[in-house]
């Protein structure tokens, strides 16, 4: 099996989780063949940084053993000072070495995470039905639109967000779902750092909102329709997305 590094596997999340979401009329089967090969790469990433992480762990507990030793030695003058330098350095090293498989670890943790959640997003967008108009696929948008953000999200942002949309709108935000709801308890989801807005994406004041939310770096998904198990109709749900309970 090929092994991809993290950065490697990141560029390609990134990719698939795009596609997914931008695709229109993309056949399943593909979708699951490279989501299935990106988590398998993902997944042995894992298990190899796992397994280096106790290679390393137990190279720092013996290390740590023979440094208490020749630190008695230096003190009854038996052993020079620089060798129990080069074994300070050679610790750190490996110290360093250990939080290196960490990240790597917990990055492919996270990878595996996010691809589970492109699957089910995926399965959740319809595909246009085989009996549809020609003019219906012309015409034909993504149901789901992802915006990831560049800076981090969370309820305290509500306030500027309403501001925003009263200045413009001389009322209020149509918030129809703030934080958890019996909703998304009903769908299974963690919405408790959400926000969802009953407007329309293709609406003036969703064009208008989705603008605010992409200039402020504020994550956002946009639903042009239902979607089954997923989304009960047209809104734009503010916040990265819910993950599964």
């Amino acid at each position: 099996m090929r092994t991809f590094n993290q950065t490697s596997l990141t560029v390609a999340l990134l990719l698939f989780i795009s596609a997914l979401v931008n695709a229109q009329t993309s056949k399943p089967a593909g979708k699951s063949t490279a989501s299935s090969e990106l988590i398998a790469a993902a997944t042995q990433t894992k298990a190899t940084n796992e397994a280096l992480i106790k290679v390393q762990e137990a190279a720092i507990a013996a290390d740590l053993v023979k440094l208490e030793q020749l630190r008695k030695l230096v003190e009854d003058g038996l052993v020079a000072r620089l060798e129990l330098e080069n074994a300070e350095a050679l610790l750190a090293g490996l110290r360093t070495n250990l939080e290196t498989f960490k990240k790597n670890f917990a990055d492919s943790e996270q990878i595996i995470a996010e691809l589970r959640k492109a699957e089910e997003m995926a399965k959740a967008i319809p595909l246009l039905a085989a009996g549809g108009s020609s003019s219906t696929r012309s015409f034909l948008k993504p149901t789901i639109m992802r915006y990831g953000g560049q800076g981090g999200w969370s309820l305290n942002g509500l306030t500027a967000v309403q501001s925003f949309f009263l200045s413009n709108f001389g009322r209020g935000l149509p918030v129809s779902a703030l934080g958890q709801s019996a909703t998304h308890n009903r769908l299974g989801y963690d919405h408790r750092n959400a926000v969802d807005v009953a407007l329309h994406p293709d609406s003036v004041q969703g064009k208008a909102l989705i603008s605010y939310l992409q200039s402020h770096g504020i994550p956002y998904l946009a639903f042009r329709a239902a979607v089954p198990g997923v989304a009960t109709g047209p809104h734009i749900h503010i916040g990265s997305p819910s993950h599964r309970t």
